[in-house]
């Protein structure tokens, strides 16, 4: 059995699917250094990482060339919420993104109108 390259494609196999479990991804780390919630929308700055990142790292900073929430990163990425935090968390610590919190309003957020973000979502993966 060969093993395939990162250069090959995405490490998936199509009846187990993801070979590389996603919390290897984060370092096992399941706490992000920056603040950050589902509905934070996250941007690239132009900055050049510093330090060498791994290439989910570069993934989802090509995802956020305009406001971009995490959500969204996190379905395009295939990854757990938590997980995709973590990522941008480090991309923000190094200057590579920003992270601007969701805008507040007085009134609750209609269910409905998180349903319809959900059932969005579930479609697109």
């Amino acid at each position: 059995m060969t093993v395939p390259s990162p250069k090959d494609g995405p490490w998936l196999d199509d009846a187990a699917g993801r070979l590389i479990r996603p919390y290897t991804v984060s370092g096992g780390r399941t706490r992000p250094t920056a603040a950050l919630d589902l509905l934070s929308l996250v941007m690239a700055t132009g900055t050049t990482p510093q330090a060498p990142l791994g290439p989910e790292h570069a993934l989802a900073l090509g995802l956020c060339h305009g406001p971009t929430s995490v959500a969204e990163i996190s379905a395009h990425l295939r990854l757990p919420a938590v997980v995709t935090k973590v990522l941008l968390s480090d991309l923000v610590d190094c200057g590579a993104v920003t992270a601007r919190a969701p805008r507040t309003h007085d009134t609750p957020t209609d269910r409905s109108l998180l349903e319809a973000v959900l059932d969005g979502l579930r479609r697109r993966l």
